[in-house]
């Protein structure tokens, strides 16, 4: 029951939240309710499935009229996606807490969101995660729209063209697949598919996933809707959305046409290497904090990138602990950002200073996420970006060296930001602002506990996905 519970809590929270909409605040309290109670379920449902002998739960609508049954799966693989959802929802409403355009339809539109990436990562066939893939887009391009800033307009339609057309690549090899496969299951290695239709079907369905981490050059609808989009936009777009390219990445391409990934990992691995160098670099040219952060993202997905063209099971397991990394880390960043321009309504790096003195309580927690950005050990940033370079080293020698390039670059950028907003003399102009309100704390505290966590002992969440990618391992011939 959990695991349908998993949908159904924030899609029937969107619905209340929405029909609460002529009581003042009602909708705010509702969303915060349900995300609240989606971690609730998550929880039971990630324990539930750790004690299962089958290391998954899997729930089943039964035969529909003209149409097999819905299935959800909630394993390793899926496990740790669910969990981050959960935590960056409730992270997303307490950031919109003082939103007063609509506030019902944008709480409603945040569990909306929620539900359709939950059905995302827990679909256990090929039309229902198609499906679920196109409802995404839906709520975001209206928060983008609506509650973004200046260019939200244009950000949100270059987002939704981009992720659309991308989908409709996806589309095309799904039903390639579907019609050779002769079944709608991801439940299961099919391997069947003949190797010229496995390469049409791995390039077809890999494009919509590129667009969605986004590797470069697919990456350009990112910095601007990363950058309009409201402070929960950002939260949810940086550290959910992008999440879905890795995990059909894994999920979904790799099982369907494990020989034309073969082929293809060398290919993704060098878009991998160069999404860290080109995303560092970028970043350390900006003058917005927001669009460093956003730029960053680019980085962080190269590293993600990279594990899985490894091939191996621990360069898989790299890649998850990179993605849940960075959605711990990005949402933070954003929320701290987002603060700050509450505050001062500008992103400009140069008009900042000081910041040490006058908002201690931010600082410390910008300095916390921006040396888990960079990769400090004992921080979620070090051992799935660390993994991914040693098992690409492993695959492909010495090219690593630019990957390596790209982590000093890391280094210089979120430094540079914090020496920049934080320290030096403070700026007049910003004397009146106050340091951090209990909501903001209370959004941030789980995300700097899951970063130190995931950095002290980032073994648990390997043991977790260990199942899965070792089994995705063996079928493309990558061994441990």
């Amino acid at each position: 029951m959990t695991v349908w519970l998993l949908v159904a809590v924030p899609l029937v929270g969107a619905a209340v939240a929405w029909g609460v909409r002529s009581q003042d605040g009602a909708s705010r309290r509702v969303g915060l309710v349900v995300s609240l109670a989606n971690i609730g379920v998550a929880v039971a449902g990630v324990v539930r499935m750790l004690g299962s002998t089958s290391a998954s739960q899997v729930w089943s609508s039964g035969p529909m009229a003209g149409a097999t049954s819905l299935t959800l799966v909630l394993d390793g693989l899926s496990a740790p996606l669910v969990a981050l959802t959960a935590l960056l929802t409730t992270v997303a409403v307490l950031a919109s807490w003082r939103v007063t355009q609509s506030p019902a339809a944008h709480h409603a539109l945040l569990l909306a969101l929620s539900g359709a990436l939950m059905t995302v990562f827990l679909a256990g066939d090929l039309v229902l995660f198609y499906v679920a893939w196109e409802a995404v887009l839906i709520p975001m391009f209206f928060l983008i729209g609506v509650w973004g800033h200046e260019r939200r307009r244009h950000a949100a339609t270059k987002f939704f063209i981009y992720t659309f057309a991308g989908s409709a690549f996806m589309l095309v090899g799904l039903i390639i697949a579907v019609t050779n496969v002769g079944s709608t299951s991801l439940g299961g290695v099919p391997a069947t598919l003949p190797p010229d239709v496995q390469r049409w079907v791995f390039w077809l369905l890999a494009v919509g996933m590129l667009v969605k981490i986004p590797a470069v050059p697919l990456h350009t609808w990112l910095p601007d809707a990363y950058a309009e989009a409201p402070t929960a936009g950002s939260v949810m777009l940086a550290g959910v959305l992008s999440k879905m390219g890795g995990y059909g990445l894994i999920r979904v391409v790799i099982p369907l046409a494990p020989d034309a990934f073969s082929a293809a990992a060398p290919v993704l691995a060098g878009l991998g290497v160069l999404g860290i160098v080109y995303g560092a670099l970028v970043a350390l040219a900006q003058k917005d904090v927001k669009r460093l952060v956003a730029y960053s993202s680019i980085a962080h997905m190269g590293f993600v990138l990279l594990g899985i063209g490894s091939g191996t099971s621990l360069g898989f397991g790299a890649a998850m602990l990179a993605m849940i990394s960075h959605g711990l880390v990005v949402g933070l960043l954003f929320l701290l950002v987002g603060v700050l321009h509450d505050r001062t309504h500008t992103y400009d790096i140069g008009r900042y200073g000081g910041m040490a003195r006058s908002l201690p309580l931010w600082a410390t927690l910008f300095t916390f996420a921006s040396l888990a950005s960079l990769g400090l050990p004992g921080l979620s940033g070090f051992p799935g970006e660390f993994l991914a370079v040693i098992e690409g080293f492993g695959k492909f020698g010495w090219w690593m060296v630019v990957a390596g390039v790209g982590v000093f670059l890391a280094a210089t950028y979120n430094l540079s930001a914090v020496k920049a907003i934080n320290h030096g003399e403070p700026a007049v102009e910003w004397a009146h602002v106050s340091d951090l309100k209990a909501t903001e704390l209370v959004a941030a505290a789980p995300l700097a506990a899951g970063i130190l966590a995931v950095g002290v002992a980032p073994g648990v969440l390997l043991g977790v996905v260990s199942p899965v990618v070792q089994a995705l391992a063996a079928v493309v011939g990558g061994g441990a």
